[in-house]
């Protein structure tokens, strides 16, 4: 179950790889304030655990098994009583149907006491669904669907016909007032009036025929679907029953070496599957075995989902997961990584670790930071999204307002305002377009094209977020100029010069096969598979008129790719 950590063994190279773990930046916090004290607790991922992370996605990519399915699956780095260090692995839910594999955590004890009852009721539900099955594709729906859709078009086929005799009667009509006399015309009107009866009775007829041989089969399909309805309210009141059992059978451990079911922890109410990521049999494990946490990453293997990516990192679900946390971490010493402040030097690695910001201009109305890709330029609704530029800059300057955002991935140049009168002249600079930005990219492909200019509409799908799309109905004018500065090997080094500034602008110009239909490098929400470990998009250079002083200031940074 223990995989031990290659070269962290012996006395030195255990005290150089915990130095290498003290000296490591986060890269994300799983957070969560204890149930006891209201104290916020903190369980980092580290460059050593993605690491780790990294050759188990180098082991699942030689198996087939692992790509059946796209699921997250864990790691866990954690140090025994006697100092030496191990990982441990988890997927969530069941692998290939099977919920214990050997080598890899096991579910969190606690199923197996309702496994009788879980067996009944899975059969139960199975029934159901048959049942449900078969009342849907019944010999009397399938010929009540048949023949509507047949009267369907024998009613639309009179109708078409109606209108033409009607037409052709308001000729008549037309051509006999100004020919007959009044007695003559009197007769004449009186037999189109009768023509018109006639088309009426022929549609009720029609639809007295379509009736008389509907009625019936629709007395027994609204009997079936009373069946339907009644076993669909069955189904879902046994299967409560069941997770509700399930719930109270589930028993964590956190690290005070307590333990409590997740009907105790989430009374409000409990998302199916929870319980079964791996986070939670990652740390209950740990804590049931007097292992101590080090460092966690989770990551999504397997077919793309809708908002997840092959060897992408992820960090708590915010439904199963998060409200899980608190317990879970409780009992756990302060961590042993801690996050470089804005500014200031990390240890053993001068000032220039991976989340930390530099100052590139600064006055006592504005300041520029360079950011680093993996930090977010404003903080996130969660808990464990609040590390940000604005959150750290904050505690230097209490009064401060982000004038623009880069994507998370994004490095480069973010401006922000010190005053609001700083921040609404500015603002308006970028409204109106009068502030220059020049992004350097490299594109995982060639591109022919030296110049030129992407003008294509983007809309965010809000059943598909948090991309962007190129639609011509909905989207907003957006336009992007720019200039090829060289190939390197199979891929394409470029200067993007936004006019406009929507979300994900670059990326989807870049990307879509109307744009250059070359993704960013790195670049894997819209489709780039290079293994590489960051988005290859940097915000090299802006330029602006200073609201005070009303000189242009023009800033760049080096491009650390």
């Amino acid at each position: 179950m223990l995989d031990p950590i290659p070269d962290a063994h012996s006395i030195l190279l255990r005290q150089t790889f915990r130095q290498q773990i003290v000296n490591s930046t986060p890269t994300y916090w799983y957070v969560g304030y204890c149930p006891h004290s209201g104290e916020l607790l903190k369980l980092p991922r580290t460059q050593e655990v993605e690491n780790i992370a990294r050759n188990l996605m180098l082991e699942l990519a030689r198996d087939d098994r692992y790509s059946r399915e796209g699921k997250m699956y864990g790691v866990l780095l954690v140090e025994t009583n006697t100092g030496e260090y191990y990982s441990i692995k988890a997927f969530s839910g069941l692998l290939n149907s099977e919920a214990i594999i050997a080598g890899w955590v096991p579910p969190i004890p606690g199923r197996d006491r309702v496994a009788i009852e879980e067996a009944a009721t899975l059969e139960a539900l199975a029934t159901m669904k048959q049942e449900l099955i078969d009342l849907d594709r019944t010999t009397e729906r399938e010929q009540y669907r048949s023949i509507s859709a047949e009267f369907v078009g024998r009613v639309k086929q009179l109708s078409i016909e109606h209108r033409q005799r009607k037409a052709f009667r308001q000729q008549q009509r037309e051509r006999y007032e100004s020919t007959l006399n009044d007695l003559e015309l009197t007769t004449a009107l009186d037999q189109l009036i009768a023509q018109s009866c006639q088309d009426g009775r022929e549609r009720d007829r029609l639809k007295q025929e379509r009736d008389a041989i509907l009625h019936p089969l629709k007395a027994i399909l609204d009997q079936n679907d009373d069946r339907i309805r009644e076993l669909k309210q069955r189904r879902k009141l046994r299967s409560r029953q069941l997770q509700t059992q399930m719930h109270d059978a589930y028993q964590l451990m956190n690290f005070l070496g307590t333990s409590s079911s997740l009907r105790e922890l989430m009374p409000a109410g409990i998302p199916t599957g929870t319980g079964d990521c791996c986070a939670p049999k990652l740390l209950h494990y740990a804590a049931s075995h007097q292992l101590k946490p080090i460092s966690m990453a989770e990551f999504w293997w397997g077919e793309n989902s809708q908002d997840k990516c092959q060897g992408e990192f992820y960090g708590a679900c915010q439904e199963r997961c998060q409200p899980l946390m608190g317990f879970m971490l409780s009992g756990l010493a302060v961590p042993i990584a801690v996050s470089g402040d804005l500014g200031g030097k990390g240890k053993g690695e001068g000032g220039k670790g991976r989340n930390n910001c530099e100052i590139i201009y600064e006055d006592e109305y504005l300041i520029a930071i360079d950011k680093p890709a993996g930090l977010l330029s404003v903080p996130g609704r969660t808990i464990d999204l609040q590390d940000s530029v604005l959150t750290r800059l904050r505690k230097l300057y209490p009064e401060i307002y982000t004038v623009h955002r880069l994507d998370r991935d994004t490095s480069g140049i973010l401006l922000l305002a010190l005053d609001k009168l700083t921040y609404r002249h500015l603002s308006q600079q970028f409204e109106e377009r009068q502030i220059h930005k020049i992004y350097e990219a490299i594109l995982g492909g060639i591109v022919e094209i030296q110049q030129g200019s992407i003008d294509l509409p983007l809309w965010g799908d809000p059943l598909d977020r948090p991309r962007q799309k190129v639609d011509f109905n909905l989207g907003k004018p957006s336009l992007t100029k720019f200039q090829v500065l060289g190939q390197i090997g199979s891929y394409t080094r470029i200067e993007f010069m936004p006019v406009t500034g929507r979300s994900h602008q670059l990326r989807v110009h870049a990307a879509d096969f109307r744009g250059l239909g070359v993704a960013v490098l790195g670049d894997r929400l819209y489709s780039c598979q290079a293994d590489v470990e960051r988005l290859h998009l940097h915000a090299r250079e802006l330029s602006f008129i200073h609201p005070h002083t009303l000189a242009r200031i023009s800033l760049q940074t080096q491009c650390p790719f």
